[in-house]
């Protein structure tokens, strides 16, 4: 099993050690003025197709409501938004139905698990392009021909309404106890969304399990459902907020801007488990049928900028240039000081384990857990 110990999200260092290694740099050929040109023509060319359609983008998701209206205003165009709960999975199918259709159904852009690498390649389901950015995006967390890239990362954690909870569960193994009985929820259907597939894949490794056992996982969720603890719907701020679900397994960066949002009514804590974790990094991608290609190119210029990459990490999400940036002093010292620090054991599994991960999970979760999860 390769776990990395996570102390800091600000240390350059560590940084490279999530990622896998730093990117191996090379200059920019083309003259400042030629780029300049390049992407005054892009942003005539989106904006005379007029729109962008995004999918599975909750706007308290990595910050990506301000996000999308910072690039509605900045470029004046239109964005058409998506099944905003939606899952890894559902994007994908998203592109499948719609290959033949230009309508408002069809995506331009997705925003998936790092494991969906590869089935989007192989697939052809998407299209290739370069940011005018690439060269400080990790090598190790693109697709060399550029059909997706990564764009952040986060940690699992625990969400908890204090409010509703009396005693604040710190491990996996409190999820199990009786006083949690209808108060435990995943963030996603395990059969389709990343988020959900790797909480069970981290409660895989630290309950008997490891990078390449993941059935210790669905014991577990087996547990807490014959248990009565655990709460077959897919949660969300709503959720946790009502009491419906008042603990969450959720990246780290949905549940801290939740408790910002949300700013003591009720009272959030974020909890990472103390035996350990798991980190997942996503990635971008453009449609390979985008009815918007322009828009859509532009989006990720937007996205894969400075000014983009710091939306991102004001929403919690630690943006993939974050090495590079930092290199350069062009992140505000209030976004720095916002970052949690975690001290525990993180587990980084590489895309072909995340892939079969994902796999048992989806196929098995029914057999193996019985609820279903909606």
């Amino acid at each position: 099993m390769r776990i990395s110990r996570l102390f800091s999200f600000l240390s350059p260092v560590l940084m490279a050690a999530m990622l896998l290694s730093a990117c191996s740099s090379t200059a920019a050929t083309t003259p400042p003025s030629a780029q300049l040109s390049e992407m005054d023509a892009l942003i005539a060319a989106a904006k005379a197709e007029g729109s962008l359609t995004t999918i599975a983008l909750p706007h308290d998701w990595c910050n990506y409501g301000e996000a999308i209206e910072t690039f509605k205003a900045k470029y004046g165009l239109t964005v058409n938004e998506l099944n905003p709960d939606g899952g890894s999975a559902d994007e994908i199918e998203a592109i499948k139905a719609n290959k033949d259709n230009k309508g408002p159904q069809a995506p331009d852009v997705i925003d998936v698990g790092y494991g969906f690498g590869p089935q989007l390649i192989e697939e052809k389901l998407v299209q290739p392009y370069k940011v005018s950015t690439w060269d400080s995006i990790p090598d190790d967390s693109k697709d060399p021909d550029g059909y997706w890239y990564g764009d952040y990362y986060g940690i699992m954690a625990f969400e908890v309404n204090k409010d509703a909870v009396t005693n604040v569960p710190q491990d996996w193994a409190d999820l199990l106890k009786p006083e949690y009985q209808g108060q435990v929820a995943l963030a996603g259907d395990p059969r389709a969304s990343a988020q959900a597939q790797m909480s069970v894949y981290a409660a895989a490794i630290y309950n008997g399990g490891s990078l390449d056992n993941v059935q210790p996982g669905l014991d577990f969720f087996k547990q807490l459902n014959d248990a009565g603890n655990f709460v077959p719907v897919i949660a969300k701020q709503a959720t946790v907020a009502k009491g419906e679900t008042p603990v969450i397994l959720r990246w780290d960066y949905s549940a801290l801007a939740d408790k910002d949002t949300l700013a003591g009514n009720p009272n959030i804590e974020v909890v990472y488990p103390q035996s350990g974790t798991i980190a997942g990094i996503y990635i971008q991608a453009i449609s390979a049928y985008a009815p918007h290609p322009n828009a859509a190119k532009l989006w990720m210029e937007f996205l894969y900028s400075d000014e983009g990459q710091n939306i991102w990490l004001k929403g919690y999400c630690h943006p993939i240039r974050f090495n590079d940036m930092q290199s350069r002093n062009v992140i505000p010292d209030d976004l720095l000081s916002k970052l949690p620090s975690f001290a525990g054991p993180v587990a980084f599994p590489t895309i072909d384990q995340i892939n079969t991960a994902k796999q048992v999970i989806a196929d098995q979760w029914m057999a193996a857990v019985g609820a279903d999860v909606k």
